[in-house]
């Protein structure tokens, strides 16, 4: 009877570790840039309502920022008025809504207020937001010592 013996030999568990933990440890090719800490992104998705009663904590806390400059709400989705704004909570000494005028898109629009530096936080509803936008946005909130927000909505329903 010819036993061997198996000591040596990682089990099967073992040796489907060791491929992952391989393929994890080679350099991976991404297409995904590091993130920038001047730009966030939030992705929201359902009925319209929900989605902006998510928003509302956020934007007040931003309204209320403790120092002299603005919340900046670039190009907000209609619904987003000012009157909402009051009934959310958020203080409308310290938030402006901006509109692009004329030819200006709300990226570009954006832009300018960030690299102002008159506002804390921008906050946009670029969607989607490609990779030259997000680049662009993060290097004028660099600039303006400010954060870029986007929200990307998919609202589906009333």
């Amino acid at each position: 009877m010819n036993l061997q013996s198996f000591d040596n030999q990682p089990g099967l568990f073992d040796q489907q570790a060791a491929v992952n933990l391989q393929s994890h440890s080679e350099p991976e090719m991404d297409s995904h840039p590091e993130p920038s800490p001047w730009c966030s992104e939030i992705i929201l998705s359902g009925r319209a309502e929900h989605c902006l009663h998510l928003l509302a904590p956020m934007l007040k806390l931003l309204s209320e920022q403790q120092e002299e400059r603005w919340l900046a709400l670039v190009s907000p989705p209609e619904p987003l008025t000012m009157q909402w704004l009051r009934n959310a909570g958020l203080n409308p000494q310290r938030t402006l809504i901006l509109h692009p005028k004329g030819l200006q898109s709300s990226q570009e629009l954006a832009c300018q207020v960030l690299e102002l530096g008159c506002s804390h936080t921008g906050v946009t509803w670029l969607s989607p937001l490609p990779l030259a936008a997000r680049q662009r946005l993060s290097r004028a909130a660099e600039s303006g010592g400010a954060q870029s927000i986007n929200i990307s909505q998919q609202f589906g329903g009333a």
